[in-house]
C-alpha cells in the first residue's frame, strides 16, 4: 500500500493505492491538518508514504507530525532531470515546482503522446510535453479565484464577481467571470496550439478543472488528482 500527498497553497489531497486501485482520496485544508491522523488510526502500515509539498516547510512539518508512525516509510518528493520517462528541460530541473512534477509524470504515465497539462488551482500552470516526454516548459498565472479577487481588491468600482459565462456579456459580473474564464481557457489554448500535433491532449487537474473544461474548443480531458497519480509512480522508482 502506498500513501500519496500533495500539499498545495489550499490544501493537502490525499490517496491511498493498493497498487492495483486508488482505494481512497480526499483533502483537508491546511487549517485542519489535524485530520490527517485519521489516515494512521484508519489505515495499516504503508509501505511508503510520499508528499509532494509547495506550501513550504512549516506545512511540511505539520503533515510529518500528524503522520508520525508512519515516518520511517516517509519520502518527500523533488523535482529532477529524469524520471519515470520525463526528462525536465527546465533551466535549473530541481526549481520547477514539485506539484508540476509530479502532475508530468502522472500526465505522461496516462498518456503517451505530446500533451499540455493544466493544473487549475489558487495558481494556473500550463505545461508541455513532447511525444518523447521531454517537458518543454510552461507557464504560471493566478487561478480563477486570484483574477475575481484581483478585481475586487485592485478597483474601486468593480465587486467580487458571481456571475455566468456569456458569448456577449450584458452585465458587469457576467463580464468579469467571462473575462476570467477566457483569459485561462485563451492561454491554455494557444499553448496546445504550438504543439501542432495531431495526437496531442489536454489534462486538467484542480479546484477549477472543471469550470474551464466546459469552456474549451480543443480535445482535453479531465484527470482528477493529476500529482497524486505522479507520486504513485514516482513510489514505484524509490
Amino acid at each position: 500500500m502506498i500513501v500519496c500527498l500533495d500539499s498545495g497553497n489550499t490544501r493537502i489531497k490525499w490517496g491511498v493505492h493498493d497498487g492495483l486501485k486508488w482505494l481512497a482520496q480526499g483533502a483537508v485544508a491546511h487549517a485542519d491538518v489535524g485530520l490527517l491522523s485519521r489516515l494512521v488510526a484508519e489505515w495499516p502500515q504503508p509501505e511508503k508514504v510520499v508528499l509532494a509539498n509547495v506550501a513550504g516547510a512549516e506545512a511540511g512539518g505539520r503533515i510529518r507530525q500528524q503522520l508520525a508512525a508512519w515516518l520511517p516509510v516517509f519520502h518527500e518528493a523533488r523535482s529532477e532531470f529524469r524520471r519515470a520517462g520525463v526528462t525536465n528541460l527546465y533551466k535549473y530541473p530541481e526549481r520547477l515546482g514539485v506539484d508540476r512534477w509530479c502532475a508530468l509524470l502522472g500526465a505522461r504515465a496516462l498518456v503517451g503522446t505530446a500533451a499540455v497539462v493544466v493544473m487549475a488551482g489558487t495558481a494556473t500552470t500550463v505545461d508541455t510535453l513532447d511525444a518523447d516526454g521531454n517537458f518543454l516548459g510552461g507557464i504560471i498565472m493566478p487561478g480563477v479565484g486570484l483574477m475575481l479577487r484581483s478585481l475586487a481588491h485592485g478597483t474601486a468600482a468593480l465587486p467580487f464577481a458571481e456571475g455566468d459565462y456569456a458569448t456577449y456579456p450584458r452585465c458587469t459580473d457576467d463580464a468579469i467571470v467571462t473575462g476570467v474564464i477566457e483569459a485561462q481557457t485563451g492561454a491554455i489554448e494557444r499553448i496546445f496550439s504550438r504543439l501542432a500535433d495531431p495526437a496531442a491532449d489536454c489534462l486538467l487537474s484542480g479546484g477549477y478543472a472543471e469550470q474551464l473544461a466546459r469552456h474549451l474548443v480543443i480535445r482535453h480531458r479531465l484527470t482528477h488528482n493529476l500529482p497524486l497519480e505522479g507520486l504513485r509512480h514516482l513510489a514505484l522508482e524509490t
